[in-house]
């Protein structure tokens, strides 16, 4: 491994830790515990809510369309291993209604929203 390539790991490494940019550069990370809220606009989009001021909306592979029923269930993630999440995979999500039903969710794709697009959001759909 050359020593641009180590250097290009450690810049990656620092920045992830510090929750601003993914190993390869393209998403910011957060940690679990930086989510402070959700709302799904349909059975598959899922938009978070991250640190009061950031929104991501997450994409999924097969969502549930109970996603959208309003305090019916909650949205749940399993943390394994690191508890900063940079991509889809980083995801292990689940809708729970607190009695016994529990369905996971794949994400598939998730992407931080420019203040542009958050503000194109209709209100209704904010978490």
């Amino acid at each position: 491994m050359s020593i641009r390539s180590i250097a290009a790991v450690a810049a990656a490494a620092v920045c992830a830790l510090a929750g601003s940019a993914t190993a390869d550069g393209g998403h910011p990370c957060f940690y679990i515990n930086q989510w402070e809220g959700w709302h799904a606009t349909d059975a598959n989009t899922i938009y978070l809510r991250v640190s009061m001021h950031d929104i991501y909306r997450v994409d999924l592979s097969a969502g549930s369309q109970e996603l959208t029923w309003p305090g019916s269930y909650h949205l749940v993630s399993r943390v394994q291993g690191s508890s900063s999440i940079c991509t889809a995979l980083d995801l292990q999500l689940a809708l729970a209604d607190g009695h016994g039903f529990y369905q996971p969710l794949i994400a598939k794709n998730i992407v931080k929203l420019t203040p542009e697009e958050v503000a194109a959001l209709p209100k209704k759909d904010l978490p």
